[in-house]
């Protein structure tokens, strides 16, 4: 199956809810910097200053109490607002051709590197969460964040960042079947191609149940898995998407 060949990867999907609605409500100090970020990438601080504004304001009773019934001081309706917007206008300006155009060298990327390797791992989780519900039917949405994803792992030179991504992909395949689409495509294509060399980090190995378990979750996904430490196919048969389908 060569993805990015299916006439549904090109199409968008149906979303019926209001995608900036939290964004709107972080208008002046968020959405208006960000659109002109986005734009212009100008000014350069700009992904760095807003990991700030993703935290529930803790100032007033108010506030305590919006984050004592969260569970967490982080705003989450807004973090999925933004990354699902950030990765819409990120697919528009690949379907336009411009010249700054690229995937890899993209404000849109420049806003998922700083969120991941910029926030601590309780706010990088919820991004990653975030990204991870996007992963779903045949749609240019799916695609795209599945090539994020992988992009983030390749990139990464944290194994703490590798391994929350890992966890991220594992906590929605430990549970029954059926699982998402583009679930299981990201996650094929992270063991199998040999270039993000899962099999080798330290992780996947730190102990003897958890190697039992990505060796159960790999063979539901792929039958025949090879013995550790082997891709699962050879480079060739490859043919879940990858950063480079993108551009």
């Amino acid at each position: 199956l060569k993805v990015d060949l299916l006439p549904e990867i090109s199409q968008p999907p149906r979303i019926y809810s209001d995608v900036n609605y939290a964004l709107n409500q972080n208008r002046s100090s968020i959405f208006v910097p960000l659109e002109h970020y986005l734009k212009t990438r100008e000014p350069a601080a700009f992904p760095k200053q807003l990991l700030q504004q993703l935290a529930i304001n803790n100032n007033g009773p108010e506030a305590a109490a919006a984050i004592k019934r969260a569970g967490t001081s982080y705003n989450i309706p807004l973090i999925n607002s933004l990354v699902l917007y950030v990765g819409m206008q990120g697919i528009t300006s690949l379907q336009t051709k411009t010249v700054s155009s690229q995937f890899q060298d993209s404000p849109c990327m420049d806003i998922f590197e700083t969120l991941v390797n910029g926030l601590d791992p309780e706010g990088r989780y919820y991004v990653l969460n975030a990204i991870a519900n996007q992963l779903r039917f045949p749609n240019n949405h799916t695609h795209y964040f599945s090539c994020v994803l992988l992009f983030l792992f390749l990139q990464s030179k944290e194994e703490v960042i590798m391994e929350q991504i890992t966890r991220v992909l594992l906590e929605r395949l430990i549970v029954h079947r059926p699982h998402p689409w583009g679930l299981l495509i990201t996650f094929i294509e992270l063991i199998k191609n040999p270039r993000y060399e899962f099999w080798k980090q330290p992780f996947t190995r730190c102990a003897p149940e958890i190697e039992r378990l990505f060796e159960s979750v790999a063979r539901s996904c792929i039958p025949n898995k090879p013995s550790q430490g082997q891709p699962a196919v050879s480079p060739s048969d490859a043919s879940s998407p990858s950063a480079n389908d993108v551009l």
